[in-house]
């Protein structure tokens, strides 16, 4: 990437160049080699053409093309929504053509404190939680923890929180198992020190059938009850996170080799600087950590699509590629079932702030996950075993995605953006953001400003600085969703509700 003037040129076989600070009507500027005039206003984050493009033609960004130019483009014109479409399809069919291409692996710190859990897995917080089965009893369990901490008074813990959602009944098929598996998910995370699971009686998401789902528990720490079975299901709800209190409030930090750390990579309000700044960084913190023998997670299968053949390249083996190929043409399927289209992206948002196609925002999505090899890919709930890169099955949603990655054994999800968002998921959310002008505004948002390369930070300082702060992270340093108490979960449907 370099650098010249307003503008940014990704590689040298791109045809368009990123303004990196708005450009005015006639306005001389240069983009590596090339010197090009502005024929227009363009805004910052969004594209210029750097030679005349004939209709037809691929829009070249990344070294890829990002879409095809609806009309003649003459050099010096803005490149965006009005004179670019999509070039991609439906449903294809895909060869195996590995490549293994050497990439650079930062250095970085060797463990980490967690907490080590008697079943062997590590979490990064020792925090109690309520799980409800069925969305019916979510104010008892409010009221429930509003009466333990009055009483009790609990001390030394990260958190205590209720995950509130609207299911759990009336729900069938996929929408029904979906469900059961993202909440045995939690009650088995790590992060969780110990959970009340909190059930009504009558819901379809049996207390009997759950507990089958959840498994063997250690039962000081993991309790249950179905409140119609009980008399004061209060008094009942106060015993029990007494009693797993009691059991977690001693657990201390000890070091980890951060090779036990899952991360999940994510992004949302993305623009034309997310695929320059944040989302790299992120690719070469997955390098790291996939180097140090840890764990990344990439999702929002819907914005692989247009870059998923570079991550079919990159399957460690032809089973994995079989699996990356299901796992994109099952979400296309999904649209086409459901007569949506598929390529309805990006966002308003994103548009605003410079994406102009899918295959735009893909290719600048893919790159949180770096270089490393892709060594799994996970269906939605599936929790990973496999270390190094996976890929995991859920779709774009903001919150829908961060609680996909927590349940598959995320301890944090890295959540890329250019526009900002306060949202925090199950586990810690740390917001990246693409540029400096949305970190100043909303530094009670941000966590990491990664725009701090286009304001002319060293990039290899920016990364070492990255991963020394995510590493404090995982060792106990909140983050903004979890100062301001912004804790969610949204699970996947995809069904009718009864």
């Amino acid at each position: 990437m370099e650098e010249m003037n307003k503008l940014y040129l990704i590689t040298e076989k791109d045809n368009v160049a990123v303004a990196l600070l708005p450009v005015v009507e006639k306005e001389e500027l240069q983009a590596g080699e090339e010197k090009v005039v502005a024929l227009t206003d363009i805004p910052v984050g969004h594209k210029i053409a750097l030679q005349d493009i004939a209709s037809g033609e691929d829009i070249m960004k990344y070294g890829f093309s990002i879409g095809i130019a609806k009309v003649d483009i003459r050099k010096g014109e803005h490149v965006h929504t009005h004179n670019v479409k999509t070039g991609l399809h439906d449903l294809m069919e895909y060869r195996y053509t590995p490549k293994r291409e050497d990439y650079r692996v930062f250095d970085g710190p060797e463990t980490f404190l967690g907490y080590r859990r008697k079943n062997g897995l590590v979490g990064i917080r020792n925090e109690l939680w309520i799980v409800p089965t069925v969305g019916c009893v979510n104010g008892v369990a409010e009221l429930i923890i509003k009466k333990f901490r009055e009483r009790v008074q609990p001390q030394g813990l990260d958190a205590i929180e209720v995950f509130s959602h609207n299911y759990g009944c009336s729900q069938l098929g996929d929408d029904h198992e979906n469900t059961k598996t993202i909440l045995a998910d939690l009650v088995k995370h790590p992060n969780a020190g110990g959970v009340l699971v909190l059930g009504l009686g009558c819901e379809n998401n049996t207390m009997e059938d759950f507990r089958l789902a959840v498994g063997e528990v250690d039962e000081d720490r993991v309790q249950f009850i179905v409140t119609q079975q009980v008399g004061n299901e209060i008094e009942e709800g106060i015993r029990a996170l007494t009693k797993i209190y009691e059991a977690m409030k001693e657990d201390r930090r000890v070091e980890v080799p951060v090779s036990e750390l899952k991360i999940g990579l994510k992004c949302g309000g993305s623009d034309g600087f997310s695929g320059i700044t944040a989302n790299p960084l992120l690719g070469r913190f997955s390098d790291y950590l996939v180097g140090k023998g840890g764990t990344t997670l990439l999702t929002e299968v819907p914005e692989m699509f247009g870059a998923e053949t570079i991550l079919m390249d990159r399957a460690v083996n032809e089973e994995v590629f079989e699996k990356t190929v299901h796992l994109i043409n099952d979400f296309k399927q999904y649209f086409i079932d459901n007569r949506q289209p598929i390529y309805e992206n990006p966002s308003p948002g994103n548009k605003s702030g410079g994406i102009t196609t899918l295959e735009d925002k893909s290719l600048g999505c893919t790159q949180k996950g770096g270089s490393s090899l892709v060594t799994d890919v996970l269906k939605y709930g599936e929790l990973s075993t496999k270390k190094g890169l996976n890929l995991l099955s859920a779709p774009g949603n903001d919150l829908v995605a961060a609680t996909a990655l927590g349940a598959s054994g995320c301890h944090m999800v890295l959540f890329t953006t250019g526009r900002g968002t306060p949202f925090g998921s199950f586990v810690p959310t740390v917001k990246i953001s693409s540029n400096s002008r949305i970190y100043d505004l909303k530094p009670h948002w941000i966590d990491f400003n990664a725009g701090q390369m286009l304001d002319g930070k060293d990039s290899d300082d920016m990364t070492k600085e990255f991963i020394s702060y995510i590493i404090d992270v995982a060792s106990g340093t909140l983050v903004n969703n979890e100062e301001a108490g912004f804790r969610e979960i949204s699970i996947f449907k995809t069904g009718v509700t009864l």
